[in-house]
């Protein structure tokens, strides 16, 4: 019988979790799991993977539990991409150890991650995910779903994990020791995502980061050297949330190493680790900028709720909000910054 204990790391996905659980006493060839960063997916794939390999369905005592959650049972493998997009080289394993029979479980797990990524690689997967082995399971990790691969979508059962309420997400900080008054307020600030919750309530400056952008129509006086400045300042602001990140970073590989002297390390895991660790640091950078923007609309909230002419506030929610949908096309951070201060300082 699966422990409920299993899923302890997942926060907030109750619904995912009954589903999993459900799931892992008749499994099928493949699952998609979807739903954005910090809201459990990759937790619930390792927990529901353990499920599918051990013996007692997920006892979470047991020492093929343990290897699955340490990261080393040679019938649970994670690939995760290196680049941009999932390569062809990058392909290959995969296709590879799917066609294998499991080293000493009666079936073998295999994660993808960030499967949205997948790009033109997507018709070289679709058979093996359509039709794997019998002792094959798939786990596909994505965020959203984009139209070209929802043939593969259809091959699997899907489970969504939205973001986590933010009730729920101070209630889980408070459980493990963060201030009350912390919790709240990294809370409102996670978007539903409990580790960038946890990264925010381990940072001392949170709180003066958001002041500083709630403080910007305030300094604006309508020049680009004032703007210029400004952009500079809010920019270089994350580089202090940037050391518990490293931190854990740190003990992540601190881990790897250990893992490898015990078990030996897999090809190419080192180099994974290194890549994603890439990745969780541009995130970091691209969510502060979110969460600026978000302090920088509510400064305009206010003012609009006092204001008897409020045609300027309207105005500069507009450029705002414009901004912060121009961050998917990935611009150039600084020109755009500099450019949405200058027309929020015109504006008055």
């Amino acid at each position: 019988m699966t422990a409920p204990g299993l899923y302890a790391a997942v926060v907030g996905q109750e619904r995912a979790v009954a589903h999993l659980m459900a799931a892992a006493r008749a499994p099928v060839h493949a699952y998609l799991l979807v739903g954005p960063p910090g809201t459990g997916v990759r937790e619930a794939a390792r927990s529901f993977a353990a499920a599918l390999v051990c013996a007692e369905g997920g006892c979470t005592q047991c020492e093929v539990c343990g290897r699955v959650m340490a990261g080393v049972h040679p019938d649970v493998r994670f690939f995760e991409r290196t680049g941009a997009f999932l390569r062809v080289e990058e392909i290959r394993p995969i296709l590879e150890m799917a066609s294998r029979s499991p080293v000493e479980a009666p079936r073998k797990v295999l994660v993808l991650v960030d499967f949205h990524l997948v790009a033109e690689q997507y018709p070289r997967l679709l058979k093996a995910i359509e039709e794997p082995p019998p002792t094959t399971v798939f786990l596909v990790l994505a965020e959203h779903v984009p139209p070209e691969l929802s043939t593969i979508a259809s091959r699997c059962v899907r489970i969504d994990f939205p973001p986590v309420p933010e009730e729920v997400v101070r209630e889980a900080l408070v459980a493990e020791g963060v201030n009350a008054a912390v919790a709240a307020d990294v809370a409102a600030a996670s978007a539903g995502r409990m580790d960038r919750a946890r990264l925010l309530a381990s940072d001392p400056g949170f709180v003066q980061r958001r002041e500083a952008w709630r403080a910007v129509p305030g300094r604006l006086d309508g020049t680009g050297a004032t703007a210029f400045v400004l952009a500079e300042e809010l920019l270089a602001g994350p580089e202090t949330m940037l050391a518990p990140l490293a931190a854990r970073h740190a003990a992540e590989l601190a881990a790897l190493v250990e893992r490898a002297r015990l078990y030996g390390e897999r090809a190419g895991e080192r180099k994974e680790l290194e890549a994603r660790h890439k990745r969780e640091e541009r995130r970091l950078r691209t969510d502060e900028l979110r969460f600026g923007l978000s302090a920088l609309a509510g400064a305009y909230r206010d003012r609009l709720s006092s204001d008897r002419h409020p045609g300027a506030s309207l105005a500069a929610l507009e450029a705002v909000a414009a901004a912060h949908e121009a961050l998917v096309r990935n611009p150039n951070v600084p020109l755009l910054l500099q450019a949405l201060l200058v027309r929020l300082g015109r504006l008055g």
